[in-house]
């Protein structure tokens, strides 16, 4: 008699697991699905002492001993905060000092100091394995100082300017870009070599995407070519232009195979709005939906707080004497929650501080308070859960002096994003028919709030430099299906119980 029990209370128990299952079931991933977390190696974690070359950690402009294997140790970390994706800094072999990756001396190598290719690819399958993505940056256009190149009379033609070697010196902004040798980009035999670069290391490793610097710098037909040729080595490869001036169009990278743009103007406005309270929102959110108005995939638009080549976003509140902590949450708040890709700084979940260069690049600490990591975690998880907050047409309801609501729709879901940005408390009221009709509540998902329409209006009330996320559902009642489900189970559980105790009769008897 058991065992006839033992079927009925396993399928009865399992059924509602495997009903909600089926109903949040995901559609296809996309790349705006995506949240980036962007790596500099050498600062990041050391997970191998055996590569620590002439590892200065008091020396900011030396390497401090970051590498693959540090990132492979931390890979649960990271997706537990809910990122998707993993953005590395230059992993080429490079110049003496060369802890940035920007003095490149062999494509077709790692550096040293990061570890082996081996290493590299167990990163890479590691990453896959937790359904997690590469991407690399690759710095096409220059090379390091001290390159090879320079001294073969047989490559004069693939650079602009003279061949003369220059001396590294000191690891300063300018050395680091400015002052490199630059290839010629429209001459064809540099052309051919860097996409035959950009294959190998598709075909070799299976990464996924390439961040590509200043590519203003090279011909249109140039990068039309280049893209065709990666996307047959990869079809669902990912390309993300970054630094592109403000005011280029959109449609000129999509004909270049470009998928993602990031606007460096945008995120200035970005860390301007949310560097100190009582600032408006309106050039933000005119930016933003001026990008929607103009790009075909808006949804792709790359966005960052601060990145290897800016002063940290803390830097920022700490000048205007804020905690850097509110500041954090109402800027990742609105990072998530508006279209586009977060590109999130490592260290930023810790709010790690830093001025320019080298200063903004201090070795991650892991010992620190978890608050901000928590929120981080949460956002995180919002947006894998809730499709409408990547891929939903943005609408703003209201904005005023420092405050915003804003929703996104996707399907039949709807999320509502309130962002108060003020020194104060203020009251919000939006019409029910604003929000999707008066027969719906609103609940809190950061919070835990509950809004309910009265008299057709819906009723905000945020407290100061606070946000918060709901989603629409209709209004809390009766959740029959649900009670019966729950009443199936305890049925199934109290004849279960009893047949033990039947047997267990029957054994003393």
């Amino acid at each position: 008699m058991l065992k006839k029990f033992i079927p009925l209370f396993l399928i009865t128990f399992f059924i509602p697991h495997w009903v909600s299952a089926e109903a949040n079931e995901k559609n296809e991933r996309k790349w705006q699905d995506e949240t980036i977390y962007y790596i500099m190696v050498d600062r990041f974690n050391n997970g191998d002492i055996k590569n620590d070359f002439n590892v200065d950690a008091k020396n900011p402009e030396s390497y401090q001993g970051g590498d693959f294997q540090g990132i492979i140790d931390k890979l649960d970390y990271l997706k537990d905060m809910g990122y998707t994706t993993l953005m590395l800094t230059p992993i080429f072999n490079n110049e003496e000092n060369g802890y940035h990756g920007y003095w490149i001396n062999d494509f077709y190598n790692t550096e040293e100091h990061f570890g082996s290719l081996k290493t590299f690819k167990r990163l890479i399958k590691e990453s896959h394995n937790r359904d997690m993505k590469i991407i690399l940056e690759f710095p096409f256009n220059n090379i390091g100082p001290n390159h090879p190149w320079l001294k073969d009379p047989q490559k004069r033609d693939w650079f602009k300017g003279n061949m003369e070697p220059k001396v590294t010196g000191e690891n300063t902004k300018e050395n680091e870009f400015s002052n490199l040798p630059e290839l010629d980009m429209r001459n064809p035999e540099v052309q051919k070599y860097l996409i035959d670069i950009a294959k190998w290391w598709i075909a070799e490793t299976d990464i996924d995407g390439y961040q590509l610097n200043l590519i203003q710098n090279a011909p249109e037909s140039f990068w039309e070519k280049f893209s065709k040729e990666v996307y047959e080595v990869k079809d669902d490869f990912y390309l993300i232009a970054d630094t592109v001036p403000s005011d280029s169009n959109p449609d000129k990278y999509e004909k270049m195979g470009i998928k993602s743009l990031i606007h460096e103007a945008f995120s200035k406005e970005l860390r301007s709005a949310f560097s100190k309270p009582d600032q408006s929102l309106e050039n933000l959110f005119s930016n933003q939906l001026k990008a929607d108005l103009t790009e075909d995939s808006p949804y792709l638009m790359g966005k960052y707080l601060d990145n290897p080549h800016t002063p940290r976003f803390t830097s920022g509140a700490v000048k205007n004497n804020q905690h850097p902590g509110p500041r954090w949450k109402l800027a990742l708040t609105y990072l998530y929650t508006t279209p586009g890709v977060p590109i999130v700084y490592y260290g930023s979940e810790i709010a790690l501080n830093g001025e320019e260069e080298p200063d903004n690049r201090k070795i991650m600490d892991f010992r620190t308070d978890k608050e901000l990591i928590d929120f981080i975690t949460k956002l995180g998880e919002l947006r894998q859960q809730l499709p409408s907050l990547s891929r939903g047409q943005l609408e703003v309801l209201y904005e005023d002096h420092a405050a915003a609501v804003y929703k996104r729709v996707y399907n039949d879901e709807v999320t509502v994003t309130v962002i108060n940005n003020s020194s104060r408390s203020t009251t919000i009221t939006l019409s029910a028919e604003k929000l999707g009709g008066k027969d719906k509540e609103l609940r809190g998902l950061l919070a835990g709030d509950l809004i309910r329409p009265k008299d057709n209006k819906y009723i905000f009330v945020p407290e100061r430099e606070e946000s918060e996320i709901y989603v629409l559902k209709e209004k809390t009642g009766l959740n029959i299906p649900l009670i019966l489900s729950l009443a199936a189970v305890y049925t199934a559980f109290i004849i279960f119980i009893i047949a033990l105790r039947k047997r267990a009769k029957k054994k003393k008897n």
